[in-house]
């Protein structure tokens, strides 16, 4: 298994694009993504999560969060998901 991804501090409009890209590069693999450092997910960040957690399902990987903040859990509690969730892709 390859390295983690580091997400950025701030995941939001400005963040989407790069978040994006990096997750692409690695979407041949199963991935985990460290949220430690993050203190600020949105909502188009988070849609890039579920958009690449379920291209990761249909190619047979997946996408696992870990070290989410208890801040970062209630911003994605706000908007109905969990790191478990988003994991899921949609379905």
């Amino acid at each position: 298994m390859s390295e983690p991804l580091i997400a950025d501090p701030k995941l939001d409009l400005s963040a989407a694009s790069d978040l994006a890209t990096a997750l692409k590069s690695r979407a041949d693999e199963d991935l985990t993504v460290d949220l430690s450092k993050v203190k600020h997910l949105g909502a188009l960040c988070l849609q890039v999560f579920l958009a690449a957690a379920t291209s990761a399902q249909a190619k047979g990987h997946k996408i696992t969060f870990v070290n989410a903040s208890d801040r970062v859990i209630d911003q994605l509690r706000v908007m109905g998901m969990t790191p478990e969730t988003i994991s899921g892709g949609r379905q």
